[in-house]
C-alpha cells in the first residue's frame, strides 16, 4: 500500500529511513469520507493530511522549516488502524520502519515557503493558510539525503 509520512529536512538525512509513527494512506475509511474522489484525488488528499501533521512535526521539533511529505510502498500488515473517533480517515498507524528502499519520492515546500512556516509555527493565521495554499514539490529518492545536507 502506498503511504504517505510526515517527515522533517533532518530526518531526510537518516541512512536507516524512517521510523514508525502515524502516516496516511487511502484507506477505506478515506474512500467513505470522500466518495466523489477518483484514485489521484484520493492520494492527494492523505498526502495533504500527512502535510499538515509534517507541519506539527516542525513545531515541536524546531527543524528546517519545510513540510516534507514520503511517498513509500509497505505491505498491508505493516500498518494497524489507529481507532477513535477523532482520528483522520486516512490516518493509520506504521508498525516498522521505512527504508529508503521502499520510498517513490518526496514532496517538500520550496524554499520560498520557508518565511510562511516560521510564521505560522508563531501562530500566524494568515501564514498558515499561505503555507496550505502551497504546493509541494516533487524530489526523487536519490536527492533526499543530498537535499537534507544541503539545508542542515
Amino acid at each position: 500500500m502506498r503511504i504517505y509520512l510526515p517527515a522533517t529536512v533532518s530526518e531526510l538525512a537518516d541512512s536507516r529511513g524512517l521510523g514508525p509513527r502515524v502516516v496516511h494512506a487511502v484507506t477505506t475509511g478515506l474512500r467513505a469520507a470522500l466518495p466523489d474522489e477518483d484514485e489521484e484525488g484520493l492520494e492527494f488528499s492523505a498526502q495533504l493530511l500527512a502535510a499538515d501533521d509534517s507541519f506539527d512535526l516542525l513545531a515541536d521539533r524546531g527543524d528546517v522549516p519545510r513540510r516534507v511529505v514520503v511517498a513509500a510502498d509497505v505491505p498491508d500488515d505493516a500498518l494497524a488502524p489507529l481507532g477513535g473517533d477523532d482520528a483522520v480517515p486516512s490516518a493509520v498507524r506504521l508498525l516498522e520502519a521505512v527504508t529508503w528502499d521502499d520510498v517513490a519520492c518526496a514532496h517538500i515546500d520550496e524554499p520560498a515557503a520557508e518565511a510562511d512556516a516560521r510564521a505560522a509555527i508563531t501562530g500566524d493565521e494568515e501564514a498558515a493558510e499561505r503555507l496550505v495554499e502551497r504546493d509541494l514539490l516533487w524530489y526523487d529518492v536519490s536527492e533526499l539525503a543530498g537535499l537534507a545536507r544541503s539545508l542542515a
